[in-house]
């Protein structure tokens, strides 16, 4: 677990914000091992005070009971006007550790919260991930974040916040669940790999789409020479600069290279023994593992590519946009049911 800091965050590509609200959030009340022996000590001294009538006695057991009141109201003190909220990474892949970072923000204006415990739970994952905060200023703010390794990829979707505290007495832990919904795209695997020799390139109906042409990808901005089609202005950049500006397009042409990804599921609309459906999603995986450490490589060479599924998805990569766009496919990719051909369907809305 990280070591708690104070002051703002950096910034991050999502952020989920839970905030206190009118309606009051359920509590629930779960009595530690100290508890259970601080209860089983009262209702001892209970017993031998109604026994005895000692007013010793009763005064003792007053004493206890009053440290049970005090730890309820204590505790909800510190569990209230508290807004957390959860910062995901940019990006992440599976295999390599990434932090998520949960802020807790501390709205009472006079009263600190103590040893607040923040719990971030996933959907359909044990829930093992926890940030502890030892003080939470009035008015303030403290950053604590956790490290996480993604095994599969696909969408995480994280759902809500538990947020305890044993505060002040350890007697009793007092929680509450808050709904606060966040996704992270958990992109696959990317190893090493030796690539064929470039392909020659040339220019005409071999060119690399890189170069500049007609297409509907846009390379940049340049200034309007005598003979330029004015049908590519950029209006807003020449009203600011005052001198008329184009856009400048890529050319249309075939890609250096082509990859080819299998995602036909040959039980998918049939019954399969399990042992059946974990080797061919294991197999799968290896594939999608394969296509994606290649399309790295190639876009780091400088090649462009085209990505095609035995389900009809054509997907384009050029070196420019990166691999973001070809990972966050792959990470989304789903299985494709084939039918009595031995073809793939395709799939409604894609991946």
């Amino acid at each position: 677990m990280a070591a708690v800091s104070e002051g703002s965050p950096t910034a991050r590509s999502a952020s989920s914000v839970a905030s206190p609200t009118r309606r009051k959030t359920p509590r629930r009340l779960k009595i530690t091992r100290e508890g259970r022996y601080f209860l089983g000590i009262t209702f001892g001294v209970g017993l031998a005070a109604i026994n005895t009538g000692n007013n010793l006695l009763y005064l003792l057991l007053g004493v206890l009971l009053a440290l049970i009141l005090v730890s309820g109201m204590m505790s909800e003190l510190a569990l209230r006007a508290l807004v957390v909220r959860r910062r995901l990474p940019t990006r992440a892949q599976v295999g390599r550790p990434h932090l998520v970072e949960i802020e807790v923000h501390n709205r009472k204006k006079r009263l600190p919260s103590y040893a607040i415990e923040v719990e971030d739970i996933r959907a359909n994952q044990p829930a093992d991930k926890r940030c502890f905060f030892l003080k939470v200023s009035p008015l303030s703010t403290q950053i604590a974040a956790y490290r996480r390794t993604p095994q599969r990829r696909g969408r995480e979707s994280h759902v809500a916040f538990r947020v305890a505290t044993r505060f002040p007495f350890g007697l009793f832990e007092k929680s509450k669940q808050i709904e606060v919904p966040g996704e992270l795209v958990i992109y696959p695997a990317v190893h090493n790999v030796t690539l064929p020799p470039p392909r020659a390139r040339t220019i005409g109906a071999g060119a690399r789409a890189a170069a500049r042409g007609a297409s509907d990808e846009q390379l940049g901005l340049k200034p309007y020479r005598p003979g330029d089609d004015l049908r590519h202005v950029h209006w807003r950049k020449t009203a600011a600069v005052g001198q008329i500006v184009l856009r400048e397009h890529a050319a249309e042409g075939a890609p250096d290279a082509e990859l080819e990804l299998d995602d036909r599921c040959p039980f998918l609309d049939r019954p399969a023994e399990n042992e059946e459906r974990r080797r061919w999603h294991d197999q799968f995986e290896a594939r999608v593992r394969d296509v994606a450490s290649r399309a790295v490589a190639h876009l780091a060479r400088g090649d462009a590519l085209q990505l095609h599924t035995a389900s009809g998805t054509r997907l384009p990569g050029n070196p420019r946009l990166g691999s973001d766009p070809i990972l966050r496919f792959l990470a989304l990719l789903e299985p494709s049911p084939m039918d009595g051909k031995g073809t793939a369907r395709p799939r409604r809305g894609g991946a």
